[in-house]
This record gives structure tokens, C-alpha cells and sequence, in this order.
């Protein structure tokens, strides 16, 4: 593979953003996942809303969708995107002691929403460690992956690995 495989380089080798003028306007979608790993007494606490901070949930939830809206502000080469919609949900898995966290988005546009699913996973993912760290600060982030993406010039992707 060379730097010319690389859309986000030019002829030097210079960082640019890809211009997505000419390509179609389609909908697009994208699935990510990603998840905290907690003790059981942080378990616990997340799930019986006793963390001081306030309701752990609900709060990265909120924080999901928001670092979802404010992709293009956080990975440089990212186009502002219209989404249509940001679906995020936290789940408790008891027996990992896990909070698992799934976040799809969805836009009709010139550019994938790839990222911006990821960047959803990863801010709530981010916002239940900082909402827990006060009891437990070896929390672990872990297993932030694309699962499934549609729409665009490259077709449609799901991921062939099991899924959480």
C-alpha cells in the first residue's frame, strides 16, 4: 500500500480533506459498538444509580450523541455532516460487568457517518469513566469497532467477527 492508496494524502504527500463534491448524495448509515469494563462494585453502583456524579446512563448516552454531532470538530479531516437521525444505547452486561454501547447513525449525504458512529461510542464511552473514576480508576475501554456501514462509491460493509 502506498501513500497514493491513502485518500487523505495529495500528490506530495500532504495531509488534505477529500472532496466529496462530484460523489452522489445516498443514505448512509453506520453501526458501532464499544465497552467498559467496570468491577462489581462500579457495577453496582451504574446500575443502581448511586454514583454521586448522578445517573451514568443517561449521562453518556447524551454525551454520545453530542460527540457524534461534533465529529468534524474532533478528527481533523472530517467533513460537517446533516444527520438525520443518532440512535445510542447502553446496556448493562452482567455477567462481564460490562457497560456495552451501541451507537447508529444515519444521514443522506456525499460522505460516510463512519466516524461519527465511532466518535458516539468513544465520547460515552469516555463520559462512563469519567463519571466512575472516582471509585474505580482501572476501568477499561475496550472493543470499539465499525460493525456495519452502508450507502457510498464502496459499497456496503458489516463486520464478519462476532459481535458483543
Amino acid at each position: 500500500m502506498t501513500e497514493q492508496d491513502f485518500t487523505h494524502f495529495d500528490e506530495s504527500g500532504r495531509a488534505r480533506m477529500v472532496n466529496v463534491g462530484d460523489k452522489d448524495i445516498t443514505k448512509r448509515t453506520a453501526i458501532a459498538e464499544g465497552r467498559v469494563l467496570l468491577n462489581p462494585q462500579t457495577f453496582e453502583l451504574v446500575k443502581s444509580g448511586g454514583m454521586k456524579k448522578g445517573d451514568v446512563l443517561a449521562t453518556a448516552q447524551i454525551a454520545g450523541i453530542m460527540g457524534a454531532k461534533r465529529t468534524p470538530d474532533l478528527i481533523p479531516m472530517c467533513h460537517p455532516l446533516f444527520l438525520s437521525g443518532i440512535k445510542l444505547d447502553l446496556t448493562l452486561n452482567e455477567k462481564d460487568h460490562a457497560v456495552e454501547i451501541r451507537a447508529q447513525v444515519s444521514c443522506e449525504g456525499r460522505t460516510g457517518v463512519e466516524m461519527e458512529a465511532l466518535t458516539a461510542v468513544s465520547t460515552a464511552a469516555l463520559t462512563v469513566y469519567d463519571m466512575c473514576k472516582a471509585v474505580q480508576r482501572d476501568m477499561e475501554i475496550t472493543d470499539i469497532r465499525l460493525l456495519q456501514k452502508t450507502g457510498g462509491v464502496h459499497g456496503d460493509y458489516t463486520r464478519e467477527q462476532k459481535m458483543l
